[in-house]
């Protein structure tokens, strides 16, 4: 059977096999959150922008009209891990708002335009999220 699950699947394997190298337009990490309800681990790879030391994520899903479920556990619990190339660390996830936001945003789009029709396809306003490093 395929689908999105499958699809991530096959994006999460060829990641781990090259050192965070995949095809596509898009540099990716794969941010792994605790399920807000099962509190199993979950693993997807997502597109990511830095802000300095930062990097920068949107729960875009698409231009959907809902947010990824990814985007609800890392709300109910902000601390992630992500694998960026072959590194391996812990982060502390914060929803960005305001100014902020918009700008992350806005500077998402530049380096990946297809964030920008994505915005365009919803009503909601997609939430932008900021990853830290924890020491």
């Amino acid at each position: 059977m395929s689908g999105p699950s499958n699809y991530n699947q096959a994006v999460i394997d060829s990641f781990r096999t090259n050192g965070g190298k995949v095809q596509g337009p898009n540099s990716l990490i794969l941010l792994t959150t605790t399920g807000a309800r099962s509190g199993e681990p979950r693993t997807n790879p997502v597109a990511y922008s830095t802000d300095g030391d930062r990097l920068i994520v949107v729960a875009s899903k698409g231009g959907a009209p809902t947010n990824p479920d990814w985007y609800f556990n890392l709300v109910a619990h902000p601390t992630v891990t992500v694998e960026q190339g072959t590194e391996r660390f812990q982060a502390h996830a914060t929803i960005a708002e305001g100014d902020e936001r918009d700008r992350l945003y806005a500077h998402h789009a530049e380096v990946m335009p297809g964030f920008a029709d994505y915005q365009e396809k919803t009503t909601r306003k997609i939430p932008v999220i900021i990853l830290e490093r924890i020491a």
